[in-house]
């Protein structure tokens, strides 16, 4: 029997794993033919189907689940191959595939990015904005070599490394800048204008205010902060963005910011990435740079 390369795992990972023929051909960057006719050539290696079509979706059989699961170890272990002989090089170089949550990207990834270039001139950075749950994903599936999301993961698979705490920042109309600081209490009273589900940033906002995430409120969603300051400055609520946003996304806008009354809001950003990746050592070396650019950012940002 012809044994199975590793373009048929690639691809049917891909189909695995999007459950859909088109898309994980795009995924793939070929033709959804070609995709299937290389999926039909692996179940005649296997003898057995892989997966069942239907006319408006596929399932996995239960060997193609299980085959799933041991391509994605093989793809994951072939790519660790190529990270192991980076780890030899010093100063790191190659490509270095880096995913940041929204609500850090814009603020961070500039500095980050110009302190890499000093750091490992040698090093393509090629950055992934998504929010955390598709990060892991990349990192699980080995399409991230490390993250930076807020900590904690509490994912054993994944090493956390803190880089910096920061506070959440209240959002309210100019008109209200003389005003009293609203409590936790208070705000959950107001119109509060939060991130749509899926950002880590409005599950903490959230839990901040003592406000239950499946309760039905009166709630505007956006999906960036830059939206939500916008709508503030028109008088439709208030928001908490990260310390970090204040000087890109308050600059252009009729609002005044203000600190919450202790215990403050607050949260960590950190570097994560797999226990099993090769290139620990130097991503532990990289964390230390982040973390000092990214405390200058913070600061920067708190004058």
């Amino acid at each position: 029997m012809n044994q199975p390369t590793m373009k048929h795992l690639r691809y049917f990972e891909a189909l695995a794993r999007h459950r859909h023929f088109g898309r994980a051909a795009s995924d793939c960057a070929i033709s959804q033919p070609a995709l299937s006719v290389q999926v039909k050539e692996l179940e005649e290696m296997l003898g057995a189907p892989l997966v069942e079509r239907g006319a408006r979706q596929i399932r996995l059989t239960s060997l193609g689940e299980t085959f799933a699961l041991r391509a994605r170890d093989i793809l994951r272990s072939v790519e660790e191959l190529g990270d192991l002989a980076r780890a030899s090089h010093s100063p790191l170089v190659g490509q270095l595939r880096i995913g940041v949550i929204p609500t850090a990207a814009p603020y961070l990834l500039p500095t980050f990015i110009k302190e890499l270039a000093q750091h490992f001139p040698g090093l393509d950075l090629w950055p992934r904005e998504a929010v955390t749950q598709k990060l892991v994903e990349g990192l699980f599936e080995g399409k991230l070599d490390t993250a930076i999301v807020a900590l904690p993961m509490s994912e054993a698979s994944l090493t956390e490394v803190p880089l910096f705490d920061e506070e959440f920042i209240l959002v309210r109309p100019v008109e209200d800048a003389n005003r009293p600081v609203p409590s936790a209490e208070m705000l959950r009273e107001m119109r509060l204008l939060l991130l749509e589900e899926g950002h880590c940033f409005r599950d903490q906002a959230l839990s901040f205010c003592k406000i239950s995430s499946t309760l039905p409120r009166d709630l505007m969603e956006g999906s960036s902060l830059s939206t939500l300051v916008q709508m503030v400055g028109v008088g439709i609520g208030v928001t908490l963005i990260p310390e970090i946003a204040v000087p890109i996304e308050t600059g252009s806008a009729r609002v005044s910011v203000a600190r919450m009354a202790r215990p403050r809001p607050t949260r960590t950003i950190g570097m994560v990435w797999r226990k099993t990746n090769p290139l620990s050592d130097q991503l532990h070396h990289i964390a230390g740079i982040f973390r000092q650019a990214g405390l200058a950012a913070r600061d920067a940002a708190a004058q």
